[in-house]
């Protein structure tokens, strides 16, 4: 009987490189599968993918919206700047009392069914202005159609009379303006008793700011008023008494001051400096 052979068995220190082997050749295997899988996943270029250029369908689209937006603003433009269809049709006056408002308009001189964007409004403004009794005009567009002339009149705080061979009685206004001629003395209005009345004169320009802003009570009672100076403004009351007023300065401090003076005799009462003012019989 033959002996029976026995198959040797490695040994520990042989098994554990083979062990190892197996295992980096294991994982050696499972990256190279995850690199081809990840490959695998990557999108592959594809000519869907890639930028066309635009069909001559766009491209025709596109000249069309150009030039359809090229016609709308030059339509806008016209309508705008040269067609009547947004034209002067109406001029509203509004604020005159005494100057008719037919008079206005035919001085503004607003050309009918012109654009309204083209009009100068400051050249209407100044053909209103230079109209003896206005104080100040306003020019504004209403659209569609609309030009609006506000006005403010010129009101009368004296008058003055050119005498025997003179042209009449004229209004002046509180800043010396003569705007205005009359038949007759207006009541309730006192006199200038200047050589001169006129916008340009100081002496005139002082003696107006005066009546302009003494309290009306005593402008009431005032029937002439004349000066020499600038500083040197005087009136005549109802009552014959005469006030010397001096500038236009300290007016509320002057009329206190003037009032108690009146409660006693004098003729002249002199209150152009209020903290010294003197009567004289």
């Amino acid at each position: 009987m033959s002996p029976t052979r026995e198959r040797r068995r490695p040994s520990a220190e042989e098994d554990v490189p083979d062990r190892a082997t197996l295992a980096r050749q294991r994982r050696g295997r499972r990256s190279e599968e995850e690199r081809r899988r990840t490959r695998a996943a990557r999108p592959k270029p594809s000519a869907r993918t890639r930028p066309r250029r635009p069909t001559r369908q766009v491209e025709i689209r596109r000249r069309w919206v150009a030039l359809l937006s090229v016609l709308t603003v030059v339509a806008l433009v016209y309508l705008l700047f040269f067609s009547s269809m947004l034209g002067v049709r109406d001029v509203s006056v509004s604020g005159s009392r005494t100057v008719p408002a037919d008079q206005i308009r035919t001085v503004a001189a607003v050309p009918a069914d012109k654009p309204m964007l083209r009009l100068s409004t400051g050249e209407i403004r100044d053909r209103v202005a230079a109209m003896p009794g206005i104080a100040t005009v306003e020019v504004s567009r209403s659209w569609p159609n609309t030009v609006e002339i506000t006005v403010t009149e010129r009101t009368a705080i004296a008058f003055f009379d050119s005498g025997p061979g003179g042209d009449g009685v004229h209004l002046v206004d509180g800043g010396g303006v003569v705007f205005k001629t009359v038949a007759a003395r207006p009541a309730g209005l006192p006199e200038l008793k200047l050589p001169k009345v006129s916008a340009d004169d100081p002496v005139t320009r002082a003696v107006t700011a005066v009546l302009g802003v003494i309290p009306e009570q005593l402008l009431k009672q005032v029937t002439t008023a004349t000066a020499k100076t600038p500083a040197s403004v005087e009136f005549t009351l109802a009552n014959g008494k005469i006030v010397r007023w001096g500038t236009a300065e300290q007016t509320d401090r002057k009329a206190k001051v003037l009032a108690a003076l009146l409660t006693q005799d004098g003729k002249v009462y002199d209150v152009a400096a209020p903290e010294l003012p003197t009567i004289t019989s």
